[in-house]
């Protein structure tokens, strides 16, 4: 086992600056955590989230402290698109209050990468489902979709990601990738879009202002393989927006990172997570903000940065510009100080600030406007993985959130 001491927990904070709040997330040790802005838990669940996302109470009658969480995995496929029987809300306890999976179609829920409840009571949950696309041959394949469960455990609107394949905007060249791809035997137990967000897009001032594209329940997804982010209409099940999977915008890869003027086109991003629209009230309320991880994807693969450096961008959804970014540089340092290649999220604060998941290194930090960092912090809670004859430690965290106080019973 590699006994090198690793710096984790709280490693810098400008309380006066940083916005306060708790802080939720899910490690590998199998757990999510609680802390607070001393870098202290003050809570945990005994179970993993793929997202541990806290539920706002105003969704659930007022009870604080629920969690979603994968309850049930199959044993033989911890990991994985098909791992998950069962997910269930817990309360502060850990006790069960909701439990679905068994009546999913495949008898196991095989949700991943996100979920969201809804004002209905209903659950958003991206989930996979084993079948041939006939449009990427004849191979079995993990295709993604979107269930909506009500809380009796009906599906009561369905979504599959194989059936909008020629939405998606691939060339003729990246379907022939894509569906070279598929033909391996060792394909990724993460899928083949590797879709990694579900979100409705909630009220905004687009749909207000009668754009229709922009409807609160239409929902928001993203492929980190296929390198795109979409809105699908609800009522249609249409794409009706996109971004990627390429980019007409010429970016230099040597200075991608390093351009920080603004407004100006979308170029090229790679890999992104948790695409959404800053809800209404917050700083930039109606953008949409997601962290381009500058991570390997696309079909055929997309060209990188040529610095490993991720970044956040905040981007006009209706003139698709970028108009705030953040690198490693608008803190004073080399854009590759700031690098998750798959996994992460970003999320706005009410003060202006946002926190920002840097989920491959398992840090967490909070940023003004500007780019200075007022709070940070790495995950004290790894997982650990054999390699050989090695034990590696993983600090992994797939999602971090900032969650008001009242949101949880009083500590």
């Amino acid at each position: 086992m590699n006994t090198r001491t690793r710096r984790s927990g709280l490693i810098y904070a400008d309380q006066d600056k940083a916005y306060q709040s708790l802080i939720s997330f899910s490690a590998l040790d199998g757990k999510t955590h609680l802390i607070n802005m001393e870098g202290q838990q003050v809570h945990q669940w005994d179970y993993q989230g793929l997202p541990g996302d806290v539920i706002d109470p105003n969704l659930i009658g007022g009870k604080r402290g629920h969690v979603l969480v994968q309850y049930e995995m199959i044993e033989e496929l911890v990991f994985g698109i098909y791992g998950n029987r069962i997910v269930a809300e817990v309360d502060w306890n850990g006790d069960p209050v909701w439990k679905w999976g068994e009546q999913a179609p495949s008898g196991a829920a095989r949700q991943n990468h996100d979920w969201q409840r809804l004002a209905n009571g209903n659950t958003l949950l991206l989930i996979t489902k084993p079948r041939v696309v006939p449009l990427l041959g004849d191979v079995e394949v993990g295709d993604q979709g979107i269930y909506e469960v009500n809380p009796a455990g009906e599906i009561v609107w369905s979504w599959l990601a194989g059936d909008h394949i020629e939405e998606f905007g691939f060339s003729e060249e990246g379907l022939n990738d894509l569906r070279q791809s598929l033909k391996r035997k060792d394909q990724d137990p993460w899928g083949y879009l590797e879709l990694n967000t579900s979100q409705i897009l909630g009220p905004n001032k687009w749909y207000d202002g009668r754009n229709e594209v922009f409807h609160p329940d239409n929902i928001i997804i993203s492929s980190r393989k296929g390198n795109f982010v979409a809105i699908i209409e609800k009522k249609s099940g249409n794409i009706v927006w996109r971004i990627g999977p390429y980019s007409s915008v010429d970016s230099n890869p040597y200075y991608r990172l390093l351009n920080r003027e603004v407004p100006r086109p979308l170029d090229q991003t790679s890999g992104q997570h948790k695409p959404h629209l800053i809800p209404e009230g917050l700083p930039g309320a109606g953008n949409l903000i997601l962290l381009d991880n500058q991570g390997g994807a696309g079909y055929p693969p997309v060209s990188l940065a040529t610095y490993a450096g991720s970044r956040v961008l905040e981007i006009n959804p209706v003139t698709k510009e970028i108009v705030w970014q953040y690198t490693a540089e608008d803190s004073g340092d080399p854009v590759w100080s700031f690098h998750t290649s798959f996994v992460g999220n970003v999320q706005r604060l009410p003060n202006g600030n946002t926190l920002i998941n840097e989920g491959m290194n398992g840090r967490i930090f909070q940023i003004t406007a500007s780019g200075e960092i007022v709070w940070e912090y790495i995950n004290p809670y790894p997982g650990f993985t054999s390699a050989g004859t090695n034990t590696i430690e993983n600090p992994m965290v797939y999602r971090a959130q900032a969650v008001p106080f009242d949101w949880v019973p009083e500590i």
